[in-house]
């Protein structure tokens, strides 16, 4: 990589220098059950309200890494109709998971919250993949568990995984400490991320992100920074 697509990118706890080519943008769950009325979440209880502008910021980063050629990886969290991917009564997942708990608690709702092919768990219109873009399914917290992430990352050569999406202190934190642990340099953009739970949990997750685990950053640094590069042209085929 030619050291004209190295961009310094500025972070806390200092700037990290990313190669164009060595870095991915991992959208986690921008998904109806995170980000839209009536979604999961919303029935659970939480505070949506911050999800706009999730989606709002996160639209405008994936069209800066677009451009740029770099790497745009999605996640859906969910499980099979039956539920069987997400763990009976001998796993913690089934005791812990909200949106499990949430259906239990109101039986009109089984098979509707995170239900590979329902509503819930579709992303939202706003942030549908783009040709190129790389979609990946997960069981759990962490887009690492059970799932290709490793894999796709390790064959790209990619090193540095900028993070956008819900929920801060939940899969982006679970994913990003996985890959800490696994050599790669995690920076999550604080202002296109969203807590699951009161705003306190939100500074939390960054704080504990900047200190041990990773980087954060911005959406406005993330555009001028990358927004430099010029897009990639069409080769003519005449």
């Amino acid at each position: 990589m030619a050291a004209a697509d190295t961009i310094t990118l500025p972070c806390r706890p200092e700037p990290m220098s990313l190669s164009v080519s060595q870095t991915a943008v991992i959208v986690i769950d921008m998904q109806n059950a995170y980000a839209s009325p009536g979604g999961y979440l919303d029935l659970a209880g939480f505070d949506i309200a911050g999800a706009r502008k999730v989606i709002d910021n996160t639209v405008g980063v994936l069209e800066v890494a677009r451009n740029a050629g770099m790497t745009v990886i999605y996640f859906q969290n969910g499980w099979d109709a039956d539920y069987v991917e997400a763990g009976g009564p001998g796993s913690p997942n089934f005791h812990k998971s909200n949106a499990l708990k949430t259906m239990r608690k109101r039986p009109e709702l089984q098979g509707t919250l995170l239900s590979k092919g329902g509503w819930d768990y579709e992303l939202v219109d706003e942030l549908k993949p783009q040709p190129g873009d790389i979609v990946l399914p997960k069981t759990r917290y962490s887009g690492f568990f059970n799932s290709q992430l490793d894999s796709v990352l390790r064959s790209r050569g990619i090193r540095n995984l900028v993070f956008v999406g819900i929920a801060t202190n939940v899969c982006v934190e679970s994913t990003l400490r996985d890959g800490f642990f696994l050599e790669y340099f995690g920076i999550v953009l604080e202002d296109a991320t969203h807590q699951a739970g009161p705003d306190f949990v939100q500074k939390a997750a960054i704080f504990n992100i900047e200190t041990f685990f990773g980087w954060v950053s911005s959406v406005a640094d993330f555009k001028g920074a990358f927004g430099q590069i010029a897009p990639k042209e069409s080769v003519s085929t005449d």
